[in-house]
């Protein structure tokens, strides 16, 4: 029994290569076991070809079409295509057993077969003429396999046969929706991606995932109960085992079917009524049998639905924590900083800065605080001017009271002068020194 779940992703290249270095070269060498490109295989093997035509075959195809593919251009005109375009498909399927356990158990292998039937009918049914080959590798840890495939597009086009690149592409080509700006609607293709995608595997699942038993997502990612998961796990290989009885019992009754007709050729109408009578009791088990599978189906998928819905809440909880968890550590920074008054000042003006709400309210009162400022400076002013003057008058006064001094002074030494040298007569002397009669 599968302990694990399914695994697809598809990708494309071009002959310039991806930030990594990848280029069509490079992939087909790698996938080829070409010692330059597979260093990160520890012992490599050669890969095993399960459909189609070799990887050289491959490249020589891809790169005689890039070479003569041409792009039409403006004014009617066409040039070739340039290096940088997708012009090589692959996808890669991967099966929960391990190479070890496939080589060491018989009917293991038988379910690998199974579901390496399963992906090369379904490979051929999403990429039709373009897919080109399928190979197995057996020397890394996981069973799986590589599609490769060449776009029959004339211009090479190999994002045609990408579902999410075909609804992003949608999405932008028609534009901007009413309202809305490029930003919000690069996120809406973006989503639009990504609902394509969840629907390619869905249809990966339907069509390979439900007849080989393997569930659609693994327990880690959706954060299942080991329980529930193997709950989950044995509803698909319950499934699995409905959907091969079905087909077992319809191969019995085309086979008992060619058999009576070669056995009762010329004979009378009761045989072939008892033949009529037990193809329609086959044929209603075979219903029965098909029922209860389709049952067992709706069952998986809406267990799949309610998982990726509660993936989903995880995912939009697990957002809301970190937006709070940084709103906190903001509000911590925040707190640092209006520690004491001249923090809060700065912390203050810079929240004020970057706020259009404060904008607004500094332009209300910008007039007010300019007319107090006016007020201040005119004050400033006038006490200035006043304590000029208030310094000339003391300078004034303290002048003239020197001056005082030294007039008294002289006045006194005339007097003596006077009193020695020319004694004042009674009749003549001032009254003040004049004797009383």
């Amino acid at each position: 029994m599968a302990e694990g779940f399914q695994f697809a992703h598809i990708e494309n290249f071009s002959r310039k290569g991806d930030k990594r270095g990848r280029t069509v070269g490079f992939v087909l060498g790698e996938a080829r076991r070409d010692a330059a490109a597979s260093l990160h295989v520890s012992s490599p093997r050669p890969p095993e070809l399960v459909w189609g035509v070799s990887l050289d075959e491959v490249e020589r195809e891809h790169d005689a079409r890039a070479v003569s593919a041409r792009k039409a251009v403006a004014g009617g005109k066409e040039r070739a295509v340039g290096r940088e375009q997708h012009t090589l498909l692959t996808v890669v399927v991967s099966h929960p057993y391990t190479v070890a356990e496939v080589e060491a158990d018989p009917a293991k292998r038988a379910e690998v077969e199974r579901w390496e039937d399963l992906n090369v009918r379904w490979l051929r049914d999403q990429f039709g003429a373009d897919l080109r080959t399928v190979v197995r590798h057996t020397d890394e840890k996981y069973w799986h396999l590589h599609g490769y495939g060449v776009p029959g597009d004339p211009e090479m086009r190999a994002w045609m046969s990408h579902p999410g690149q075909v609804a992003k592409r949608e999405v932008v080509a028609a534009g901007p929706a009413e309202g809305e700006d490029d930003k919000a609607m690069h996120r809406r293709s973006d989503r639009a991606y990504k609902g394509a995608m969840r629907d390619w595997q869905n249809a990966y699942f339907e069509s390979v995932g439900v007849p080989a038993g393997l569930t659609r997502i693994g327990p880690g990612r959706r954060r299942l109960p080991r329980a529930e998961w193997h709950q989950e796990r044995d509803q698909a290989q319950a499934l699995r085992l409905a959907q091969e009885k079905a087909d077992a019992l319809r191969a019995t009754v085309q086979q008992q079917a060619r058999e009576f007709v070669s056995k009762t050729k010329g004979q009378g109408g009761e045989l072939l009524a008892s033949a009529r009578a037990e193809a329609e009791r086959v044929r209603a088990e075979a219903a029965q049998l098909r029922a209860d599978a389709a049952r067992r189906a709706d069952a998986a998928l809406a267990a799949v639905d309610a998982a990726q819905a509660a993936e989903a809440r995880a995912r939009e909880a697990a957002e809301k924590a970190q937006q709070e968890r940084r709103e906190a550590e903001l509000a911590t920074t925040a707190a640092r900083r209006l520690s004491g008054l001249g923090g809060a000042l700065r912390g203050l003006w810079d929240g004020l800065r970057h706020s259009k709400v404060a904008a607004r309210i500094r332009a209300e009162l910008m007039p007010a605080v300019e007319q107090w400022q006016k007020v201040a400076a005119e004050a400033r002013a006038r006490e200035a001017a006043s304590n000029s003057q208030r310094q000339a008058l003391a300078a004034t006064v303290k002048e003239l009271r020197r001056s005082a001094g030294d007039l008294g002074a002289q006045r006194d030494e005339l007097r003596e002068r006077l009193a020695a040298y020319e004694p004042a007569t009674p009749e003549f002397a001032p009254a003040a020194l004049r004797p009383h009669p």
